[in-house]
Parts: C-alpha cells; sequence; structure tokens
C-alpha cells in the first residue's frame, strides 16, 4: 500500500483540523482582497488626481520659505529659530495652524512667514478638498472615458472573472471596436469630399 503524500495542505489540516485550517484561507484571502482595492484606491488617487503635483509643490514652497525665514532670523536676538531645522519646523507648525509657531522677530520674517501661512494653508487644504472631489467626481465623466476605465478595471482583474462575465467582457471589447472601425469609415468618408 502506498504512503499518502505529506503536503502542507494535508500536514496543516491534520495538525489544526480542517474546519480551522478553512477558516483560516478565508481570512487570508479576505486581507488579500482588502489590500488590493486599497492598491487599487491609491493608484487610482494618484493617477486621476492632482495629489501628486500638490504635495510636490507644497514641499518645494516649504523649503524655500523656510530658507527665508531663517535667512532672515539668522543672528537676530532673541529669535528661537537659530537653524534651518528650526526653520523647517515653524514652517510646518505655521502652516498647520497648530498655533504652536513662534513669531518671528524681523519685519521681513514676519512678512514671508505671513505668506507661507496663507499660501501653505492653501496648498494644503486645497490638496485634501481636490483630491477628494476629483476622486468621487470620476464617474461623472464622459461615457467614454467612463466605459474606458471600466474595461482597463476589468482587465486587471481578469483572474477574478468568471466565464459570464470573461464572455460579457469580449462581446462590450468587439462591439467598441466594431463602432470604432464604423467611426473611422464615416470620417474617412466624410473627409474624402472635401479634399476635392
Amino acid at each position: 500500500m502506498e504512503q499518502p503524500r505529506i503536503t502542507p495542505h494535508n500536514l496543516i489540516t491534520k495538525t489544526i483540523g480542517y474546519s480551522n485550517y478553512s477558516i483560516f484561507l478565508i481570512l487570508e484571502t479576505s486581507k488579500m482582497k482588502r489590500k488590493t482595492r486599497f492598491k487599487r484606491f491609491i493608484k487610482d488617487v494618484v493617477k486621476h488626481t492632482p495629489v501628486v503635483n500638490m504635495i510636490f509643490l507644497l514641499i518645494i514652497l516649504w523649503l524655500v520659505f523656510s530658507a527665508g525665514l531663517y535667512l532672515s532670523e539668522r543672528g537676530l536676538e532673541g529669535s528661537t529659530i537659530d537653524s534651518y531645522g528650526a526653520a523647517l519646523y515653524w514652517g510646518v507648525a505655521a502652516f498647520s495652524t497648530a498655533g504652536i509657531a513662534d513669531t518671528p522677530q524681523s519685519s521681513m520674517s514676519q512678512l514671508i512667514g505671513g505668506i507661507w501661512i496663507v499660501i501653505g494653508s492653501i496648498l494644503f487644504f486645497g490638496t485634501i478638498v481636490a483630491t477628494v472631489t476629483t476622486y468621487f467626481m470620476r464617474p461623472l465623466q464622459r461615457p467614454a472615458r467612463k466605459i474606458i476605465d471600466t474595461i482597463e478595471y476589468n482587465l486587471e482583474q481578469l483572474d477574478d472573472l468568471s466565464i459570464d462575465e470573461l464572455d460579457l467582457l469580449k462581446d462590450t471589447t468587439d462591439t467598441l471596436i466594431s463602432h470604432m472601425e464604423r467611426l473611422k469609415e464615416i470620417r474617412a468618408t466624410d473627409s474624402e469630399p472635401n479634399k476635392k
């Protein structure tokens, strides 16, 4: 008589019991799907919203305004901003409206700080509002873009689709291709009389 093969599956089911192993697999699959959804959400936000550009602009302006503040405060008696690091900290504390930033001593520093507070706050909170608005307005885009997004999404999820869903996707894609070919023929026919 042949000995049964020892596989990780057999070993786990014999050790912790089949039903416990099934629950473990269900939980692990659920975690993987959540991670995939979260990754897809982050990818959509980065691809379809201005968040990356706005954060990049915010960081550049923060560095520039902090340097200006540090240079105008450097060497002043009673100034708490005595290093570039302190100026960077002041820049974050000031635009975040936390109220923990010390007041700059010189008039030039106060002007630079005031401009930074206004611009930094507008960019920071504007980035959040623009990102959320853009993300949730995406479904209201032109129908053609929505169709393309749906097809792209389904192509990314091919492994998760059923046979019926794959057939529907194929039919939809074939219909879209034939529609595009008809449109090209119509446009080519319409443009021929204009060439003569």
